[in-house]
């Protein structure tokens, strides 16, 4: 009778009785556990796609609005580069550094301009003025091809001398190119270090 009773509790068993296994109440708390932690996870990676999602959307917003203010600036009329001023129709680049007269020459020649050549004397009072700021600048006036016959760098000869300090140029030591001074123009030597001047016509404004 015994084995009998002993049996059928295995076959109870076999079907699935929970109260045969005394360990089912804690395989089923750990199985609440797991399913819990799962659907944490679960929620905490949606939260973190959400997040991911909203972050690139703001992105592209703040793309979007930099490409209009782009947009908006070069429609704005500039005539000079931002490192350049602009005085009576043209941009004039004042050195940060020292070189050479040819150097310099070269140098405004790269950037598709030229050492200053000066026009009137509202272009002159602007450039004496800067260079007292600034410090001596090499303008693009030289005598190296004659002694004496000064010519500038667009092949125009010199048509005044008003504007050279007193008792200049004196061609101390073989001067040759001409330079913005404290109180006007000064013949210095070519292989001098100065700042430099270039000029270039200004870029027109589209109406």
């Amino acid at each position: 009778m015994g084995d009998s009773n002993e049996e059928r509790e295995k076959h109870l068993c076999s079907l699935g009785c929970r109260d045969c296994n005394p360990f089912f109440p804690t395989l089923q708390l750990i199985s609440l556990v797991l399913l819990a932690a799962l659907l944490a996870a679960f929620l905490v990676k949606g939260s973190e796609v959400h997040s991911f999602q909203e972050q690139e959307q703001e992105k592209q917003r703040i793309h979007q609005e930099l490409e209009q203010l782009k947009a908006g600036l070069d429609r704005l009329c500039r005539p000079c580069p931002w490192d350049w001023t602009f005085f009576q129709e043209n941009c004039y680049f004042f050195s940060t550094f020292k070189q050479t007269w040819m150097e310099s020459v070269t140098a405004c020649q790269e950037v598709g301009a030229q050492l200053v050549v000066i026009k009137n004397d509202k272009e002159q009072s602007f450039l004496q003025r800067m260079s007292e700021k600034k410090g001596h600048a090499w303008m693009g006036l030289s005598d190296i091809k004659k002694e004496g016959k000064w010519v500038w760098m667009d092949g125009s000869p010199l048509q005044w001398s008003k504007y050279w300090s007193p008792r200049e140029p004196n061609n101390v030591g073989d001067e040759d190119c001409a330079n913005f001074s404290d109180n006007g123009w000064n013949d210095s030597l070519c292989l001098t270090e100065q700042f430099w001047i270039c000029k270039k016509p200004a870029s027109p404004c589209s109406r």
